[in-house]
C-alpha cells in the first residue's frame, strides 16, 4: 500500500500533517498509537529485542520510563531512546516516533539526575519563580536524554496528613497549588513545545481528599467544592499555562471512578475549559475499572468505558488498549470516530513536539546537561527556601560553643532526605516487586541489577560536623519504624553529657513496606513512626534544650513534643542538597523563611483542619473547642518564623469600589527591624461576608516572598482583579457577585491585619474568571 508522505513536510501545520497521516493508518496502526510499553520490555541491552519486534510492527504511542524504571545512566538511557526510535522510524510502515515519558515529582527520576526537594518543599518556598526555574532545568535534562513527557505536577489539593501522597502535592490551598502548578507547567513545557516537555497534571480530580486518608479510596466532595477547590488548580494550569496532558485519578466520586467519568474528562475538561491535549490513564487504571472498581464485567467492557469516557492513552503498558480495544471496536462498543479522535490528539502532540523531525538525541550533549552545577545550586536554593522554622525560644541559631548531642534515625542518612518518587526510592520499589508477588503485573528489569544512584550528597551529621567539628557527637537512638529501644540508653546519656540536643526525626518516603510516607503508605496517626516519640520524650526528660528537626513528608509529631522542644525546624524531604541546607539553618548561615503550605494539626482527630473553612466550620458550636482539646491547628497555614524581626504594617486599599473588569490595589509596608537579612512571605486574604452561597472565612488570593536587609523597608503592591473574586453559585455557574469584600494582609493565615474593604459594583458571570492576584515591590 502506497503512503502519502506529505505528513513528513515540516512546512505544513501540525493539524494538516496529523490529518494526512491519520488518513493513511489502518485500525491496528491507530490502536497502536493509544498504547505504551515499558522500556525494558522492548530492549535487550541497548537494542530492540527480537521478541519485541512483532509487538511493535504497527508502531507505538508511548515508551515508559527508560531512565526511571531501569538502572541505566544518562548516556545509556539516551542510547536506548535512540534505538527504540530508530526501530520505529525505520522498521514500521509509517515511521511514527514514540513519546517517552518519565516521572519527575522531585526532579527527573533517573540514576544520574539531581534529586530536587519534594513537591511539598516547593510549596513551602512560596516562590513560583524558583519552581519554574526548576522545571525548566528538568525540561532541558529530559530532552537531552530523549524524553518528552513528565508525569507531574500533582495538583491534588490535600488537607489530610494521613494520606501518604501529601508529600507529592502543594498542600491544602487551591490558590497556592495553582500558582505552583502554573509555574511548574510553564517551566517544563517551555516557551515552545517543540523544545519543551509535556506536563501531565494529576490526579484528576479530588484524589487527595480520600476517605480515611487511604490511597485509592472514594472522595466525598460536593459539586461546588469540587469546582471552587479541587478543580481550581487544574483549570488554572489549562487556561493560564496551556497544559498539554491530564492524568485521571484512581479513586471514585459519588460512585463513578474518575477513569470512567465522562462528565469530568470531557464535559468539564474539554467542553467547558477548552482543553485540547492528551488524557492519559494513571498506571493500570483502565483495567481497574473491572478488577478494582467492578464497574465492568471484563477487560473489553472496561476498555470501552475508559476510552468512551475520555481516556486517550493507556499507561504504562498496552493492556486494555490492545486486543480488548480492537474487540470493543469490532463489536460496536467503541466507534472508529472515537478512535480517530484520540489518535489525532496523539499525532498532533508528536508533531508539535518536533519528534518527527528530531526523533534522535545527540549523545555527546547528554553529559554536559545532566547534574550540572546550576542544577545543584538550584536544588540548594530550593532546599534552603523550603525550610520552615515552626518554633524557636532563642536557642537557634547555634551560638558557637555548645557541646551538641546529635540524635535520631534521620541524622546519618542521605536516603531519607529524598521523596517517594526519587530514583533511589523507585529502585527499592522495583526490587521489592521483583522479590515478591507482583500484584500490579509490572515487568521488572534485570539491567545492571537495578543499580542504586550514587548521589553527590552528604548526611545532616556530616554537614554539621563539617561546620562544628568535634562539638558534635552522634547516637542514632532508634530506627525509623521499629519497636527496638536498644539505642535509647546511649542517646539519653549523650544528651545528658551535652549542652543541647539536636534530634533529627521523621519519615522514610517511598512505596515499599519499610517506608512511612509516600504512595500507598498511609497512616492512622500523626505521631512519629516506631518508637521515635518515646525517644524524644526520654531525651526531653534530661532537661537540656532540644532542637527538633523533622525530615518528613507530612506534619507529624505529637503536640507534646512540639510544645516541649526549644525549637522546631520542618525540613520536609529536602533532596540531595538538604543536609547542607539544614546545617546552614541551624548554625545561622541561612535564615529560614519558608511557610507552611498545610495546617499542622494538634491531633489526628481534628482532620481535616484547614484555614479556609466556612463560618459554620472550624469549631464546635456553641462551645467552641472539643471536650478534650482545641479546634485550632498547632501551627496555622502560612506560618513560619525566622531569625529576623520582620513587621508588616500600614495596609491600605486604594479603591472603594471596582467594576467587573477593574482591579483593586492594596499596599502595605514590610520592615526588617532585626540584625539579619531575612525573608517574609506577605500574604493577602479576602473575605466575602455576604454571598448567595456560604463562603470561606478567608481565602488566599495573592502573596509575595520578600527579602529584606537589616533596617530595610519595602512597599508591597497587590493588584486584585474583580474576576479573581468569583465562585460557583447555586446553579454551579461561575459568578462574581456585587457586594463588599474585606481585605487582610499578614505573615500567616492566623496573623492578619485588616487592610480595609472595597465593593464590587455589579455582577459578572462566565469568562471573567482570573486566576492570579499580582504582587510586586514598589
Amino acid at each position: 500500500m502506497s503512503v502519502d508522505r506529505r505528513y513528513m513536510d515540516p512546512g505544513l501545520s501540525s493539524p494538516e500533517r496529523a490529518e494526512i497521516l491519520l488518513g493513511q493508518m489502518s485500525l491496528e496502526e491507530k490502536i497502536a498509537q493509544l498504547g505504551s510499553a515499558w522500556s525494558h520490555k522492548i530492549l535487550s541491552g541497548s537494542e530492540v529485542a527480537p521478541s519485541a519486534q512483532e509487538s511493535l510492527k504497527h508502531g507505538l504511542g508511548q515508551v515508559t520510563r527508560i531512565s526511571g524504571a531501569s538502572g541505566r545512566g544518562a548516556v545509556d538511557a539516551a542510547i536506548a531512546a535512540n534505538e527504540i526510535q530508530r526501530f520505529l522510524v525505520e522498521n514500521t510502515r509509517l515511521g511514527i516516533p514514540a513519546i517517552v515519558h518519565e516521572e519527575i515529582c522531585s526532579g527527573l527520576t533517573a540514576r544520574d539526575s539531581v534529586v530536587f526537594p519534594q513537591a511539598i518543599n516547593l510549596a513551602a518556598t512560596w516562590d513560583p519563580q524558583l519552581v519554574e526555574a526548576m522545571s525548566d532545568s528538568i525540561r532541558t535534562e529530559m530532552r537531552a536524554m530523549g524524553a518528552h513527557q513528565g508525569l507531574s505536577p500533582v495538583l491534588d489539593v490535600c488537607r489530610d496528613p494521613r494520606w501518604g501522597r501529601l508529600e507529592e502535592t502543594f498542600g491544602e490551598d487551591p490558590y497556592l497549588a495553582a500558582r505552583m502548578g502554573v509555574a511548574f507547567v510553564r517551566g517544563l513545557q517551555g516557551p515552545e513545545i517543540s523544545e519543551g516537555v509535556i506536563a501531565t497534571a494529576k490526579h484528576f480530580v479530588g484524589y487527595g481528599a480520600s476517605e480515611g486518608g487511604l490511597n485509592w479510596a472514594p472522595a466525598h466532595i460536593g459539586g461546588r467544592e469540587l469546582r471552587d477547590v479541587y478543580l481550581y488548580p487544574f483549570e488554572a494550569a489549562v487556561k493560564e499555562a496551556g497544559l498539554r496532558s491530564v492524568m485521571n485519578g484512581y479513586h471514585e466520586l459519588d460512585g463513578v471512578p474518575c477513569g470512567a467519568n465522562r462528565e469530568l474528562l470531557v464535559g468539564v475538561l474539554r467542553e467547558h475549559w477548552g482543553f485540547s491535549g492528551l488524557v492519559v490513564s494513571d498506571y493500570f487504571s483502565v483495567r481497574q475499572l473491572f478488577e478494582y472498581h467492578h464497574l465492568a464485567a471484563d477487560d473489553v467492557e472496561a476498555t470501552a468505558i475508559g476510552i468512551n469516557s475520555g481516556i486517550d492513552v493507556e499507561l504504562p503498558g498496552t493492556d486494555c488498549y490492545g486486543e480488548p480495544l480492537l474487540s470493543a471496536v469490532e463489536s460496536g462498543m467503541v466507534t472508529t470516530q472515537r478512535i480517530d479522535e484520540a489518535v489525532l490528539r496523539v499525532l498532533l502532540t508528536k508533531f508539535d513536539l518536533g519528534i518527527f523531525e528530531n526523533p534522535f538525541v545527540e549523545i555527546g550533549e547528554v553529559v554536559s546537561t545532566i547534574g550540572r552545577g546550576s542544577q545543584i545550586r538550584l536544588a540548594s536554593d530550593l532546599a534552603r527556601k523550603s525550610l520552615v522554622l515552626l518554633a524557636n525560644d532563642g536557642v537557634l541559631p547555634l551560638k558557637g560553643d555548645e557541646k551538641i548531642a546529635l540524635i535520631g534515625p534521620n541524622a546519618d542518612t542521605v536516603r531519607n532526605l529524598l521523596g517517594d518518587y526519587s530514583y533511589a526510592s523507585h529502585i527499592e520499589s522495583l526490587r521489592e516487586i521483583r522479590d515478591s508477588e507482583n500484584v500490579f503485573g509490572i515487568p521488572v528489569p534485570d539491567h545492571r541489577d537495578l543499580q542504586s544512584t550514587d548521589l553527590d550528597a552528604v548526611t545532616i551529621k556530616a554537614a554539621l560536623e563539617a561546620q562544628l567539628g568535634d562539638r558534635v557527637r552522634f547516637a542514632p537512638g532508634c530506627d525509623i519504624d521499629s519497636d527496638s529501644t536498644e539505642g535509647f540508653e546511649e542517646a539519653v546519656w549523650l544528651a545528658a553529657d551535652s549542652d543541647l540536643v539536636v534530634m533529627v526525626m521523621g519519615d522514610k518516603a517511598g512505596l515499599t513496606d519499610g517506608c512511612t510516607t509516600g504512595e500507598g503508605r498511609d497512616r492512622s496517626t500523626l505521631g512519629l513512626p516506631g518508637v521515635q516519640e518515646d525517644l524524644v520524650r526520654s531525651v526531653l526528660a534530661v532537661g537540656k534544650p532540644l532542637i527538633l528537626v523533622l525530615v518528613a513528608g507530612r506534619p507529624c509529631g505529637s503536640e507534646f513534643i512540639h510544645r516541649n522542644a526549644s525549637a522546631v525546624l520542618m525540613a520536609w524531604l529536602p533532596g540531595q542538597q538538604g543536609a547542607e541546607a539544614v546545617a546552614d539553618a541551624l548554625v545561622g548561615k541561612a535564615n529560614p523563611g519558608g511557610k507552611l503550605p498545610i495546617s499542622f494539626p494538634r491531633s489526628v482527630g481534628q482532620i481535616p483542619v484547614f484555614y479556609g473553612h466556612k463560618a459554620s466550620g472550624g469549631r464546635s458550636h456553641w462551645k467552641g473547642d472539643y471536650v478534650d482539646g482545641e479546634t485550632t491547628p498547632l501551627y496555622a497555614f502560612g506560618h513560619g518564623i525566622g531569625y529576623s524581626q520582620i513587621v508588616i504594617s500600614n495596609p491600605a486599599v486604594a479603591q472603594k469600589e471596582v467594576g467587573p473588569d477593574e482591579v483593586a490595589e492594596i499596599t502595605c509596608e514590610v520592615s526588617n527591624r532585626g540584625s539579619r537579612t531575612g525573608d517574609e512571605v506577605v500574604q493577602l486574604y479576602l473575605r466575602d461576608p455576604v454571598a448567595s452561597v456560604t463562603r470561606p472565612l478567608k481565602e488566599l488570593k495573592a502573596f509575595l516572598r520578600v527579602r529584606l536587609a537589616p533596617g530595610e523597608t519595602k512597599t508591597v503592591v497587590f493588584e486584585i482583579p474583580a474576576g479573581h473574586l468569583g465562585f460557583h453559585d447555586r446553579r454551579l455557574e461561575h459568578v462574581v457577585e456585587p457586594g463588599m469584600i474585606e481585605v487582610f494582609v499578614g505573615s500567616a493565615s492566623d496573623q492578619l491585619i485588616l487592610a480595609g474593604s472595597f465593593s464590587v459594583k455589579s455582577k459578572a458571570t462566565g469568562e471573567r474568571r482570573v486566576f492570579e492576584g499580582r504582587a510586586e515591590i514598589k
